[in-house]
Protein backbone atom coordinates (compact mmCIF):
# COMPACT_ATOMS: atom_id res chain seq x y z
CA UNK A 1 0.00 0.00 0.00
CA UNK A 2 1.34 3.44 -1.01
CA UNK A 3 1.97 5.96 1.75
CA UNK A 4 -0.06 9.21 1.91
CA UNK A 5 3.09 11.18 0.99
CA UNK A 6 3.61 9.03 -2.10
CA UNK A 7 -0.02 9.50 -3.15
CA UNK A 8 0.26 13.27 -2.59
CA UNK A 9 3.42 13.45 -4.70
CA UNK A 10 1.77 11.47 -7.49
CA UNK A 11 -1.27 13.74 -7.37
CA UNK A 12 0.86 16.89 -7.57
CA UNK A 13 2.85 15.45 -10.47
CA UNK A 14 -0.34 14.61 -12.36
CA UNK A 15 -1.71 18.10 -11.76
CA UNK A 16 1.51 19.66 -13.01
CA UNK A 17 1.52 17.55 -16.17
CA UNK A 18 -2.13 18.51 -16.82
CA UNK A 19 -1.33 22.25 -16.97
CA UNK A 20 0.58 23.50 -20.03
CA UNK A 21 3.95 24.91 -19.03
CA UNK A 22 4.27 28.68 -19.39
CA UNK A 23 7.39 30.16 -20.96
CA UNK A 24 9.64 32.39 -18.92
CA UNK A 25 9.79 35.76 -20.70
CA UNK A 26 12.46 37.34 -18.48
CA UNK A 27 15.07 36.69 -21.16
CA UNK A 28 12.90 37.71 -24.09
CA UNK A 29 13.48 40.84 -26.18
CA UNK A 30 10.62 42.86 -27.64
CA UNK A 31 11.12 45.63 -30.22
CA UNK A 32 8.80 48.35 -31.45
CA UNK A 33 8.94 49.17 -35.17
CA UNK A 34 7.35 52.59 -35.57
CA UNK A 35 7.13 54.03 -39.05
CA UNK A 36 6.41 57.65 -38.17
CA UNK A 37 6.91 60.00 -35.23
CA UNK A 38 5.94 63.38 -36.68
CA UNK A 39 3.00 64.30 -34.45
CA UNK A 40 2.06 64.53 -30.78
CA UNK A 41 0.15 61.21 -30.80
CA UNK A 42 3.19 59.27 -31.98
CA UNK A 43 5.45 61.08 -29.52
CA UNK A 44 3.08 60.25 -26.66
CA UNK A 45 2.90 56.65 -27.86
CA UNK A 46 6.70 56.36 -27.75
CA UNK A 47 6.79 57.88 -24.26
CA UNK A 48 4.18 55.41 -23.01
CA UNK A 49 6.08 52.51 -24.57
CA UNK A 50 9.26 53.62 -22.82
CA UNK A 51 7.57 53.92 -19.41
CA UNK A 52 5.87 50.52 -19.54
CA UNK A 53 8.81 48.80 -21.23
CA UNK A 54 11.38 50.13 -18.77
CA UNK A 55 9.23 49.05 -15.83
CA UNK A 56 8.82 45.57 -17.34
CA UNK A 57 12.61 45.33 -17.65
CA UNK A 58 13.06 46.50 -14.05
CA UNK A 59 10.52 43.90 -12.92
CA UNK A 60 12.42 41.25 -14.94
CA UNK A 61 9.35 40.48 -17.04
CA UNK A 62 11.38 40.97 -20.25
CA UNK A 63 15.02 41.60 -21.07
CA UNK A 64 14.51 44.41 -23.60
CA UNK A 65 11.75 46.70 -24.90
CA UNK A 66 13.51 48.81 -27.50
CA UNK A 67 11.79 51.31 -29.82
CA UNK A 68 12.89 52.09 -33.38
CA UNK A 69 11.41 54.79 -35.63
CA UNK A 70 12.18 55.27 -39.31
CA UNK A 71 13.87 58.53 -40.29
CA UNK A 72 11.49 59.04 -43.22
CA UNK A 73 7.85 58.20 -43.68
CA UNK A 74 8.51 55.47 -46.23
CA UNK A 75 7.25 51.89 -46.08
CA UNK A 76 10.36 50.36 -47.74
CA UNK A 77 12.50 51.88 -45.00
CA UNK A 78 10.27 50.38 -42.31
CA UNK A 79 10.42 47.00 -44.06
CA UNK A 80 14.23 47.21 -43.96
CA UNK A 81 14.01 48.17 -40.29
CA UNK A 82 11.98 45.02 -39.52
CA UNK A 83 14.52 42.90 -41.41
CA UNK A 84 17.28 44.42 -39.26
CA UNK A 85 15.34 43.59 -36.10
CA UNK A 86 15.12 39.97 -37.28
CA UNK A 87 18.90 39.87 -37.63
CA UNK A 88 19.31 41.44 -34.17
CA UNK A 89 17.54 38.48 -32.58
CA UNK A 90 14.40 39.99 -31.12
CA UNK A 91 11.81 37.48 -29.94
CA UNK A 92 8.83 39.73 -30.76
CA UNK A 93 8.33 42.78 -32.96
CA UNK A 94 5.43 45.14 -32.30
CA UNK A 95 4.63 47.11 -35.46
CA UNK A 96 2.87 50.42 -36.08
CA UNK A 97 2.86 50.10 -39.84
CA UNK A 98 3.07 52.77 -42.52
CA UNK A 99 1.22 50.54 -44.98
CA UNK A 100 -1.27 47.67 -44.67
CA UNK A 101 0.52 45.56 -47.29
CA UNK A 102 3.95 47.00 -48.14
CA UNK A 103 5.49 45.46 -45.01
CA UNK A 104 3.96 42.02 -45.49
CA UNK A 105 7.13 40.49 -46.92
CA UNK A 106 9.25 41.58 -43.97
CA UNK A 107 6.54 40.54 -41.50
CA UNK A 108 6.37 37.08 -43.09
CA UNK A 109 10.17 36.79 -42.84
CA UNK A 110 9.91 37.55 -39.12
CA UNK A 111 7.20 34.97 -38.60
CA UNK A 112 9.16 32.35 -40.56
CA UNK A 113 12.12 33.05 -38.25
CA UNK A 114 9.94 32.20 -35.25
CA UNK A 115 9.47 35.83 -34.19
CA UNK A 116 6.11 36.98 -32.82
CA UNK A 117 4.71 39.97 -34.74
CA UNK A 118 1.94 42.13 -33.25
CA UNK A 119 0.54 45.05 -35.27
CA UNK A 120 -1.44 47.91 -33.77
CA UNK A 121 -2.79 51.29 -34.94
CA UNK A 122 -1.29 51.00 -38.43
CA UNK A 123 -2.11 47.35 -39.20
CA UNK A 124 -0.72 44.86 -41.71
CA UNK A 125 -2.63 42.30 -43.76
CA UNK A 126 -0.08 39.46 -43.46
CA UNK A 127 -2.06 36.60 -41.79
CA UNK A 128 0.82 35.45 -39.58
CA UNK A 129 0.74 38.71 -37.59
CA UNK A 130 -1.35 39.20 -34.48
CA UNK A 131 -3.37 42.41 -34.41
CA UNK A 132 -4.63 44.83 -31.77
CA UNK A 133 -7.80 46.01 -33.46
CA UNK A 134 -9.99 49.08 -33.09
CA UNK A 135 -13.14 49.42 -35.17
CA UNK A 136 -12.07 52.82 -36.48
CA UNK A 137 -14.67 52.82 -39.24
CA UNK A 138 -17.53 52.57 -36.74
CA UNK A 139 -16.28 53.97 -33.43
CA UNK A 140 -14.42 56.92 -34.95
CA UNK A 141 -15.35 57.62 -38.58
CA UNK A 142 -19.07 56.87 -38.44
CA UNK A 143 -19.42 58.17 -34.88
CA UNK A 144 -17.98 61.55 -35.89
CA UNK A 145 -20.66 61.87 -38.56
CA UNK A 146 -23.37 61.03 -36.02
CA UNK A 147 -21.94 63.52 -33.53
CA UNK A 148 -21.81 66.19 -36.23
CA UNK A 149 -25.41 65.47 -37.24
CA UNK A 150 -26.50 66.12 -33.65
CA UNK A 151 -24.85 69.53 -33.75
CA UNK A 152 -25.99 70.41 -37.29
CA UNK A 153 -29.60 69.15 -37.33
CA UNK A 154 -30.31 71.22 -40.45
CA UNK A 155 -27.23 69.87 -42.18
CA UNK A 156 -24.46 71.86 -43.83
CA UNK A 157 -21.20 71.83 -45.73
CA UNK A 158 -18.44 69.61 -44.34
CA UNK A 159 -14.68 69.84 -44.81
CA UNK A 160 -13.07 66.43 -44.24
CA UNK A 161 -9.43 66.36 -43.11
CA UNK A 162 -7.82 62.99 -43.67
CA UNK A 163 -4.69 61.50 -42.09
CA UNK A 164 -1.55 59.99 -43.61
CA UNK A 165 -2.39 58.61 -47.05
CA UNK A 166 -1.94 54.88 -47.57
CA UNK A 167 -2.25 53.85 -43.91
CA UNK A 168 -4.89 51.45 -42.65
CA UNK A 169 -5.95 54.12 -40.12
CA UNK A 170 -6.82 56.66 -42.80
CA UNK A 171 -8.51 54.02 -44.95
CA UNK A 172 -10.69 52.68 -42.13
CA UNK A 173 -11.78 56.05 -40.71
CA UNK A 174 -12.62 57.28 -44.21
CA UNK A 175 -14.63 54.15 -44.90
CA UNK A 176 -16.78 54.87 -41.85
CA UNK A 177 -17.17 58.58 -42.66
CA UNK A 178 -18.28 57.98 -46.25
CA UNK A 179 -20.61 55.13 -45.31
CA UNK A 180 -22.33 57.04 -42.50
CA UNK A 181 -22.69 60.41 -44.22
CA UNK A 182 -24.88 58.79 -46.87
CA UNK A 183 -27.54 58.52 -44.13
CA UNK A 184 -27.60 62.33 -43.78
CA UNK A 185 -28.38 63.81 -47.21
CA UNK A 186 -28.49 67.33 -45.74
CA UNK A 187 -24.76 67.10 -44.92
CA UNK A 188 -22.29 67.28 -47.81
CA UNK A 189 -18.51 66.88 -47.91
CA UNK A 190 -17.50 69.79 -50.16
CA UNK A 191 -13.73 69.32 -49.91
CA UNK A 192 -11.11 66.86 -48.59
CA UNK A 193 -7.50 67.54 -47.64
CA UNK A 194 -4.78 65.53 -45.89
CA UNK A 195 -3.66 66.95 -42.54
CA UNK A 196 -1.45 63.97 -41.62
CA UNK A 197 -2.74 64.06 -37.98
CA UNK A 198 -0.58 67.14 -37.45
CA UNK A 199 -1.66 70.69 -36.53
CA UNK A 200 0.88 72.51 -38.73
CA UNK A 201 0.25 70.34 -41.77
CA UNK A 202 -3.51 70.66 -41.34
CA UNK A 203 -3.34 74.44 -40.98
CA UNK A 204 -1.39 74.75 -44.25
CA UNK A 205 -3.70 72.37 -46.08
CA UNK A 206 -6.88 74.09 -44.90
CA UNK A 207 -5.45 77.56 -45.58
CA UNK A 208 -4.73 76.46 -49.13
CA UNK A 209 -8.31 75.38 -49.94
CA UNK A 210 -10.36 77.89 -47.92
CA UNK A 211 -10.46 80.63 -50.59
CA UNK A 212 -12.21 78.28 -52.99
CA UNK A 213 -14.76 76.91 -50.51
CA UNK A 214 -18.31 77.96 -49.69
CA UNK A 215 -19.41 78.44 -46.09
CA UNK A 216 -18.14 75.53 -44.00
CA UNK A 217 -20.43 74.40 -41.18
CA UNK A 218 -18.49 71.43 -39.82
CA UNK A 219 -15.05 69.81 -39.80
CA UNK A 220 -14.70 66.03 -39.65
CA UNK A 221 -11.13 64.86 -39.20
CA UNK A 222 -8.91 62.11 -37.82
CA UNK A 223 -7.37 63.77 -34.77
CA UNK A 224 -4.37 66.01 -34.29
CA UNK A 225 -5.57 68.65 -36.74
CA UNK A 226 -8.40 70.47 -34.93
CA UNK A 227 -6.36 73.35 -33.50
CA UNK A 228 -4.49 73.92 -36.76
CA UNK A 229 -7.80 73.98 -38.61
CA UNK A 230 -9.23 76.52 -36.16
CA UNK A 231 -6.16 78.72 -36.70
CA UNK A 232 -6.63 78.54 -40.46
CA UNK A 233 -10.24 79.75 -40.15
CA UNK A 234 -9.23 82.50 -37.72
CA UNK A 235 -6.45 83.75 -39.99
CA UNK A 236 -8.80 83.76 -42.98
CA UNK A 237 -11.47 85.68 -41.06
CA UNK A 238 -13.96 82.89 -41.72
CA UNK A 239 -16.79 82.00 -39.28
CA UNK A 240 -15.76 79.18 -36.93
CA UNK A 241 -17.46 75.88 -37.82
CA UNK A 242 -18.08 72.92 -35.52
CA UNK A 243 -14.68 71.21 -35.38
CA UNK A 244 -14.35 67.63 -34.23
CA UNK A 245 -11.27 67.23 -32.04
CA UNK A 246 -8.68 64.50 -31.40
CA UNK A 247 -7.80 64.62 -27.68
CA UNK A 248 -4.60 66.66 -28.14
CA UNK A 249 -3.84 68.97 -25.23
CA UNK A 250 -3.83 72.10 -27.39
CA UNK A 251 -7.20 71.12 -28.87
CA UNK A 252 -8.74 70.52 -25.45
CA UNK A 253 -7.40 73.80 -24.07
CA UNK A 254 -8.71 75.59 -27.18
CA UNK A 255 -12.14 73.98 -26.64
CA UNK A 256 -12.17 75.19 -23.04
CA UNK A 257 -11.25 78.70 -24.22
CA UNK A 258 -14.13 78.72 -26.71
CA UNK A 259 -16.56 77.80 -23.93
CA UNK A 260 -15.16 80.61 -21.78
CA UNK A 261 -15.37 83.21 -24.54
CA UNK A 262 -18.65 82.21 -26.17
CA UNK A 263 -20.55 80.79 -23.19
CA UNK A 264 -20.59 77.43 -24.98
CA UNK A 265 -18.92 75.60 -27.83
CA UNK A 266 -20.50 72.25 -28.49
CA UNK A 267 -18.18 69.70 -30.05
CA UNK A 268 -16.78 66.21 -29.43
CA UNK A 269 -13.30 64.76 -29.06
CA UNK A 270 -11.95 61.25 -29.50
CA UNK A 271 -8.80 59.32 -30.35
CA UNK A 272 -7.13 56.00 -29.90
CA UNK A 273 -5.14 56.37 -26.69
CA UNK A 274 -1.41 56.60 -27.47
CA UNK A 275 -1.00 53.99 -24.75
CA UNK A 276 -2.40 51.39 -27.12
CA UNK A 277 1.24 50.67 -27.90
CA UNK A 278 1.54 49.38 -24.32
CA UNK A 279 -1.51 47.20 -24.94
CA UNK A 280 0.30 45.67 -27.93
CA UNK A 281 3.45 45.23 -25.83
CA UNK A 282 1.56 43.07 -23.33
CA UNK A 283 -0.13 41.09 -26.11
CA UNK A 284 3.34 40.21 -27.42
CA UNK A 285 4.52 39.31 -23.91
CA UNK A 286 1.54 37.02 -23.36
CA UNK A 287 2.21 35.20 -26.64
CA UNK A 288 5.86 34.75 -25.68
CA UNK A 289 4.63 33.45 -22.32
CA UNK A 290 2.87 30.61 -24.12
CA UNK A 291 -0.66 31.89 -23.55
CA UNK A 292 -3.46 31.10 -25.99
CA UNK A 293 -3.94 34.50 -27.64
CA UNK A 294 -6.44 35.06 -30.48
CA UNK A 295 -5.12 36.52 -33.72
CA UNK A 296 -7.12 39.70 -33.12
CA UNK A 297 -7.49 41.37 -29.72
CA UNK A 298 -9.94 44.31 -29.82
CA UNK A 299 -9.83 47.49 -27.77
CA UNK A 300 -11.80 50.74 -27.67
CA UNK A 301 -10.96 54.43 -28.09
CA UNK A 302 -10.90 57.30 -25.60
CA UNK A 303 -13.73 59.85 -25.74
CA UNK A 304 -13.69 63.32 -24.15
CA UNK A 305 -16.90 65.30 -23.62
CA UNK A 306 -17.73 68.53 -21.78
CA UNK A 307 -18.15 66.62 -18.50
CA UNK A 308 -14.65 65.11 -18.67
CA UNK A 309 -12.91 68.03 -20.41
CA UNK A 310 -11.42 69.69 -17.32
CA UNK A 311 -10.11 66.41 -15.90
CA UNK A 312 -8.45 65.44 -19.18
CA UNK A 313 -6.82 68.86 -19.56
CA UNK A 314 -5.38 68.55 -16.05
CA UNK A 315 -4.11 65.01 -16.68
CA UNK A 316 -2.57 65.63 -20.13
CA UNK A 317 0.97 67.11 -20.36
CA UNK A 318 1.59 70.12 -22.58
CA UNK A 319 2.17 68.97 -26.13
CA UNK A 320 0.63 65.59 -25.31
CA UNK A 321 -2.55 63.62 -25.93
CA UNK A 322 -5.20 62.39 -23.49
CA UNK A 323 -3.99 58.92 -22.71
CA UNK A 324 -4.44 55.55 -21.04
CA UNK A 325 -1.54 53.17 -20.44
CA UNK A 326 -2.35 49.48 -20.13
CA UNK A 327 -1.15 46.86 -17.70
CA UNK A 328 -0.52 43.17 -18.16
CA UNK A 329 -3.72 42.49 -16.23
CA UNK A 330 -5.73 44.73 -18.61
CA UNK A 331 -4.55 42.65 -21.56
CA UNK A 332 -5.10 39.32 -19.80
CA UNK A 333 -8.72 40.38 -19.22
CA UNK A 334 -9.14 41.58 -22.80
CA UNK A 335 -7.85 38.26 -24.15
CA UNK A 336 -10.16 36.33 -21.84
CA UNK A 337 -13.13 38.41 -23.02
CA UNK A 338 -12.42 37.52 -26.66
CA UNK A 339 -12.27 33.81 -25.82
CA UNK A 340 -15.64 33.74 -24.02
Amino acid sequence: MKSPLTLMAATLLAATLAVPAMADTSGKKIALSNGYAGNSWRQSMLQSWARIGNQAIADKVVAAADAFTTAAREAPQQAAQIQNLILQGYDAIVVNALSPDALNGAVKQACDAGIVVVAFDGLVTEPCAYKVTVDLAETYGAEQVRQMAKRLPKGGNILYIRGVAGTSIDDEITKGVLREIEKFPNMKIVSTVHGDWDQTTAQKAVTGVLPSLPQIDGIIDQGGDGYGTAEAFRSAGRPLPVIMLGNRKDELVWWKQQIKEKGDYDTWSASEAPGMGTFAFWVAQQILDGKDVPKEVPMGILYVDKETLDAQIAATPDGGVANVEYSQDDVVKAIAAVKK
